[in-house]
Protein backbone atom coordinates (compact mmCIF):
# COMPACT_ATOMS: atom_id res chain seq x y z
CA UNK A 1 0.00 0.00 0.00
CA UNK A 2 2.70 2.42 0.72
CA UNK A 3 4.46 1.76 -3.02
CA UNK A 4 0.67 3.08 -4.03
CA UNK A 5 0.77 6.37 -2.73
CA UNK A 6 4.35 6.97 -3.65
CA UNK A 7 4.11 5.53 -7.12
CA UNK A 8 1.03 7.72 -7.29
CA UNK A 9 2.31 11.28 -7.36
CA UNK A 10 5.14 9.60 -9.70
CA UNK A 11 3.75 7.47 -12.05
CA UNK A 12 1.44 8.99 -14.38
CA UNK A 13 -0.84 6.31 -15.55
CA UNK A 14 -1.59 5.80 -11.88
CA UNK A 15 -3.04 9.77 -11.75
CA UNK A 16 -4.53 8.62 -15.04
CA UNK A 17 -6.19 5.44 -13.81
CA UNK A 18 -7.54 7.38 -10.71
CA UNK A 19 -9.09 10.20 -12.64
CA UNK A 20 -10.58 7.62 -14.47
CA UNK A 21 -12.51 6.35 -11.21
CA UNK A 22 -13.60 9.93 -10.36
CA UNK A 23 -14.78 10.79 -14.08
CA UNK A 24 -16.69 7.68 -14.72
CA UNK A 25 -17.79 7.23 -10.74
CA UNK A 26 -20.27 10.42 -11.76
CA UNK A 27 -22.14 9.17 -14.94
CA UNK A 28 -22.26 5.21 -12.84
CA UNK A 29 -23.78 7.18 -9.48
CA UNK A 30 -26.64 8.85 -11.67
CA UNK A 31 -27.24 6.01 -13.89
CA UNK A 32 -26.71 3.79 -11.71
CA UNK A 33 -29.49 5.12 -9.58
CA UNK A 34 -31.71 4.80 -12.08
CA UNK A 35 -31.14 1.34 -13.43
CA UNK A 36 -31.69 0.65 -9.62
CA UNK A 37 -35.00 1.68 -8.87
CA UNK A 38 -36.18 1.25 -12.30
CA UNK A 39 -34.96 -2.33 -11.82
CA UNK A 40 -33.55 -3.05 -15.42
CA UNK A 41 -30.10 -4.38 -14.28
CA UNK A 42 -30.92 -7.12 -16.88
CA UNK A 43 -31.25 -5.00 -19.27
CA UNK A 44 -28.02 -3.27 -18.49
CA UNK A 45 -26.29 -6.65 -18.50
CA UNK A 46 -27.21 -7.47 -22.27
CA UNK A 47 -26.01 -3.79 -23.41
CA UNK A 48 -23.05 -4.55 -21.22
CA UNK A 49 -22.00 -7.79 -23.24
CA UNK A 50 -23.28 -6.55 -26.81
CA UNK A 51 -20.74 -3.92 -26.55
CA UNK A 52 -17.67 -6.61 -27.30
CA UNK A 53 -18.74 -6.87 -30.92
CA UNK A 54 -18.55 -2.98 -31.36
CA UNK A 55 -15.02 -2.95 -30.32
CA UNK A 56 -14.03 -6.24 -31.98
CA UNK A 57 -15.33 -4.62 -35.34
CA UNK A 58 -13.43 -1.45 -34.60
CA UNK A 59 -9.97 -3.12 -34.15
CA UNK A 60 -10.59 -5.32 -36.88
CA UNK A 61 -11.23 -2.06 -38.98
CA UNK A 62 -8.64 -0.53 -37.42
CA UNK A 63 -5.48 -3.29 -37.94
CA UNK A 64 -7.04 -4.75 -41.36
CA UNK A 65 -8.18 -1.44 -42.88
CA UNK A 66 -5.68 1.08 -41.25
CA UNK A 67 -8.10 3.19 -39.76
CA UNK A 68 -6.19 4.40 -36.79
CA UNK A 69 -8.36 7.10 -36.26
CA UNK A 70 -11.50 4.16 -34.87
CA UNK A 71 -10.99 3.28 -31.16
CA UNK A 72 -12.50 0.38 -29.47
CA UNK A 73 -14.44 2.36 -27.45
CA UNK A 74 -16.25 4.14 -30.41
CA UNK A 75 -17.31 1.08 -31.40
CA UNK A 76 -18.07 0.12 -28.16
CA UNK A 77 -20.80 3.32 -27.86
CA UNK A 78 -22.07 2.50 -31.56
CA UNK A 79 -23.18 -0.90 -30.30
CA UNK A 80 -24.07 0.16 -26.83
CA UNK A 81 -26.34 2.10 -28.42
CA UNK A 82 -27.66 0.04 -30.69
CA UNK A 83 -28.48 -2.80 -28.08
CA UNK A 84 -30.29 -0.27 -26.41
CA UNK A 85 -32.62 1.02 -28.67
CA UNK A 86 -33.74 -2.51 -29.82
CA UNK A 87 -34.21 -3.95 -26.31
CA UNK A 88 -36.16 -0.75 -25.45
CA UNK A 89 -38.27 -0.56 -28.30
CA UNK A 90 -39.06 -4.34 -27.84
CA UNK A 91 -40.23 -3.76 -24.26
CA UNK A 92 -42.22 -1.20 -25.34
CA UNK A 93 -43.94 -3.21 -27.94
CA UNK A 94 -43.88 -6.88 -26.78
CA UNK A 95 -43.15 -7.29 -22.68
CA UNK A 96 -43.82 -10.68 -23.22
CA UNK A 97 -40.60 -11.66 -25.00
CA UNK A 98 -38.50 -9.40 -23.41
CA UNK A 99 -36.59 -11.35 -21.61
CA UNK A 100 -35.43 -13.40 -25.16
CA UNK A 101 -35.00 -10.45 -26.93
CA UNK A 102 -32.33 -9.47 -24.08
CA UNK A 103 -30.99 -12.79 -24.28
CA UNK A 104 -30.13 -12.57 -27.74
CA UNK A 105 -28.88 -9.14 -28.01
CA UNK A 106 -26.47 -10.30 -25.25
CA UNK A 107 -25.42 -13.47 -27.13
CA UNK A 108 -24.75 -11.81 -30.60
CA UNK A 109 -23.18 -8.83 -29.36
CA UNK A 110 -20.93 -10.86 -27.38
CA UNK A 111 -20.55 -13.59 -30.63
CA UNK A 112 -20.08 -10.64 -33.37
CA UNK A 113 -17.07 -9.40 -30.61
CA UNK A 114 -15.50 -12.87 -31.05
CA UNK A 115 -15.97 -13.40 -34.49
CA UNK A 116 -14.08 -10.29 -35.49
CA UNK A 117 -11.48 -10.77 -32.43
CA UNK A 118 -10.32 -14.07 -34.27
CA UNK A 119 -10.14 -12.80 -38.09
CA UNK A 120 -8.07 -10.01 -36.49
CA UNK A 121 -4.28 -10.57 -37.16
CA UNK A 122 -2.12 -10.19 -33.89
CA UNK A 123 -2.69 -10.83 -30.51
CA UNK A 124 -5.20 -8.17 -29.55
CA UNK A 125 -4.19 -8.13 -25.64
CA UNK A 126 -6.40 -4.81 -25.19
CA UNK A 127 -9.56 -5.96 -26.22
CA UNK A 128 -9.29 -8.85 -23.16
CA UNK A 129 -8.20 -5.72 -20.93
CA UNK A 130 -11.57 -4.43 -22.01
CA UNK A 131 -13.26 -7.83 -21.57
CA UNK A 132 -12.01 -8.19 -18.04
CA UNK A 133 -11.26 -4.52 -17.19
CA UNK A 134 -7.35 -2.56 -17.31
CA UNK A 135 -7.83 0.78 -15.85
CA UNK A 136 -4.07 0.70 -15.44
CA UNK A 137 -3.82 1.12 -18.98
CA UNK A 138 -5.96 4.37 -19.81
CA UNK A 139 -4.19 6.77 -22.26
CA UNK A 140 -4.80 10.39 -22.37
CA UNK A 141 -6.78 9.32 -25.48
CA UNK A 142 -8.93 7.54 -23.83
CA UNK A 143 -9.51 9.26 -20.56
CA UNK A 144 -10.54 12.80 -22.90
CA UNK A 145 -13.24 10.37 -24.57
CA UNK A 146 -14.65 9.74 -21.43
CA UNK A 147 -14.51 12.20 -20.28
CA UNK A 148 -16.47 13.79 -22.74
CA UNK A 149 -18.87 10.57 -22.27
CA UNK A 150 -19.31 11.66 -18.84
CA UNK A 151 -20.23 15.49 -19.45
CA UNK A 152 -22.84 14.11 -21.75
CA UNK A 153 -24.74 11.47 -19.68
CA UNK A 154 -24.61 14.12 -16.49
CA UNK A 155 -26.41 16.21 -19.04
CA UNK A 156 -28.84 14.56 -20.18
CA UNK A 157 -29.53 13.00 -15.97
CA UNK A 158 -29.62 15.85 -14.62
CA UNK A 159 -31.62 17.84 -17.41
CA UNK A 160 -33.99 15.39 -17.52
CA UNK A 161 -33.94 14.21 -13.85
CA UNK A 162 -38.15 14.92 -12.95
CA UNK A 163 -39.28 13.05 -15.99
CA UNK A 164 -36.87 10.48 -15.52
CA UNK A 165 -37.78 9.91 -12.22
CA UNK A 166 -41.16 9.90 -13.12
CA UNK A 167 -40.70 6.92 -15.84
CA UNK A 168 -38.76 5.29 -12.99
CA UNK A 169 -41.40 5.00 -10.28
CA UNK A 170 -44.52 5.26 -12.00
CA UNK A 171 -45.46 4.75 -15.47
CA UNK A 172 -49.10 5.31 -14.98
CA UNK A 173 -48.55 8.14 -13.41
CA UNK A 174 -46.12 10.00 -15.39
CA UNK A 175 -48.24 9.30 -18.62
CA UNK A 176 -51.40 10.85 -16.90
CA UNK A 177 -49.32 13.91 -16.40
CA UNK A 178 -48.49 13.94 -20.19
CA UNK A 179 -45.12 12.73 -19.96
CA UNK A 180 -43.95 10.64 -22.68
CA UNK A 181 -42.53 7.35 -21.02
CA UNK A 182 -41.61 5.76 -24.24
CA UNK A 183 -39.05 8.19 -25.37
CA UNK A 184 -37.55 8.62 -21.71
CA UNK A 185 -37.76 4.89 -21.11
CA UNK A 186 -35.25 4.98 -24.57
CA UNK A 187 -33.48 7.92 -23.41
CA UNK A 188 -32.90 6.25 -19.86
CA UNK A 189 -31.43 2.91 -21.90
CA UNK A 190 -29.15 5.47 -23.65
CA UNK A 191 -27.95 6.73 -20.95
CA UNK A 192 -27.30 3.59 -19.15
CA UNK A 193 -25.30 2.24 -22.57
CA UNK A 194 -23.02 5.33 -22.70
CA UNK A 195 -22.36 4.39 -18.66
CA UNK A 196 -21.40 1.32 -19.58
CA UNK A 197 -18.67 2.00 -21.98
CA UNK A 198 -17.54 4.43 -19.40
CA UNK A 199 -17.23 1.60 -16.73
CA UNK A 200 -15.72 -0.99 -19.56
CA UNK A 201 -12.60 0.80 -19.15
CA UNK A 202 -11.97 -0.06 -15.14
CA UNK A 203 -14.06 -3.66 -14.45
CA UNK A 204 -14.36 -5.02 -17.93
CA UNK A 205 -17.46 -6.00 -20.11
CA UNK A 206 -17.81 -9.11 -17.69
CA UNK A 207 -18.06 -7.14 -14.09
CA UNK A 208 -19.52 -3.96 -15.48
CA UNK A 209 -23.66 -4.36 -14.13
CA UNK A 210 -21.75 -5.14 -10.58
CA UNK A 211 -20.44 -1.67 -10.37
CA UNK A 212 -23.28 -0.20 -12.16
CA UNK A 213 -25.73 -1.17 -9.59
CA UNK A 214 -24.16 -2.39 -6.24
CA UNK A 215 -22.74 1.40 -5.20
CA UNK A 216 -26.60 2.17 -6.15
CA UNK A 217 -27.83 -0.49 -4.15
CA UNK A 218 -25.90 0.20 -1.13
CA UNK A 219 -27.23 3.67 -1.38
CA UNK A 220 -30.04 3.16 -1.41
CA UNK A 221 -30.44 2.32 1.98
CA UNK A 222 -29.48 5.78 3.26
CA UNK A 223 -30.59 7.99 0.86
CA UNK A 224 -34.77 9.08 1.16
CA UNK A 225 -34.52 10.72 -2.25
CA UNK A 226 -33.51 9.87 -5.75
CA UNK A 227 -30.87 12.43 -5.48
CA UNK A 228 -29.49 11.73 -2.14
CA UNK A 229 -29.03 8.11 -3.63
CA UNK A 230 -26.98 9.31 -6.67
CA UNK A 231 -24.87 11.51 -4.29
CA UNK A 232 -23.97 8.73 -2.10
CA UNK A 233 -23.34 6.09 -4.84
CA UNK A 234 -20.78 8.64 -6.87
CA UNK A 235 -18.87 8.76 -3.35
CA UNK A 236 -19.15 4.82 -2.79
CA UNK A 237 -17.85 4.12 -6.49
CA UNK A 238 -15.03 7.01 -6.12
CA UNK A 239 -13.87 4.74 -3.19
CA UNK A 240 -14.65 1.63 -4.67
CA UNK A 241 -13.03 2.15 -7.34
CA UNK A 242 -9.53 4.15 -5.16
CA UNK A 243 -9.29 1.35 -3.22
CA UNK A 244 -9.41 -1.05 -5.70
CA UNK A 245 -6.64 0.35 -7.68
CA UNK A 246 -4.72 0.76 -4.31
CA UNK A 247 -5.23 -3.52 -2.63
CA UNK A 248 -4.15 -4.69 -6.13
CA UNK A 249 -1.24 -2.35 -6.92
CA UNK A 250 1.20 -3.95 -4.24
CA UNK A 251 0.04 -7.51 -5.01
CA UNK A 252 -0.36 -7.23 -8.70
CA UNK A 253 -3.98 -8.34 -8.40
CA UNK A 254 -6.37 -7.93 -11.19
CA UNK A 255 -8.08 -4.18 -10.68
CA UNK A 256 -11.20 -4.66 -11.82
CA UNK A 257 -11.88 -8.29 -9.77
CA UNK A 258 -10.98 -6.79 -6.74
CA UNK A 259 -12.68 -3.69 -6.99
CA UNK A 260 -15.97 -5.54 -7.55
CA UNK A 261 -15.42 -8.27 -4.49
CA UNK A 262 -14.71 -5.10 -2.73
CA UNK A 263 -18.00 -3.59 -4.03
CA UNK A 264 -19.71 -7.16 -3.34
CA UNK A 265 -18.36 -7.59 -0.12
CA UNK A 266 -19.48 -4.11 1.43
CA UNK A 267 -23.27 -4.26 -0.21
CA UNK A 268 -23.60 -7.99 1.31
CA UNK A 269 -21.98 -6.44 4.71
CA UNK A 270 -24.72 -3.60 4.56
CA UNK A 271 -27.28 -6.01 3.59
CA UNK A 272 -27.07 -8.15 6.21
CA UNK A 273 -26.32 -5.48 9.17
CA UNK A 274 -29.31 -3.60 8.10
CA UNK A 275 -31.32 -7.22 8.09
CA UNK A 276 -30.07 -8.33 11.65
CA UNK A 277 -29.93 -4.37 13.62
CA UNK A 278 -32.88 -2.45 11.51
CA UNK A 279 -35.77 -1.12 14.47
CA UNK A 280 -38.42 -2.53 11.92
CA UNK A 281 -36.61 -5.94 11.81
Amino acid sequence: MEDFFIDLFQQRFLQYAILTGILASIACGIVGSYVVTRRISYIAGSIAHSVLGGMGAARYFQVVYGWQWLHPLHGAIVAAIAAAIIIGLVSLKTRQREDTVIGAVWAIGMAIGILFIAKTPGYNEDLMGYLFGNILMVSPGDLWLIAGLDILVIAIGLLFYHQLLAVCFDEEFARLRGIRVEFYYLLLLCLTAFTVVLLVTIVGIVMVIALLTLPAAIASYFAKRLWQMMIIAMAFTVCFTFSGIAISYGPDLPVGATTILLAGTVYIAISIGKQFFSPHS
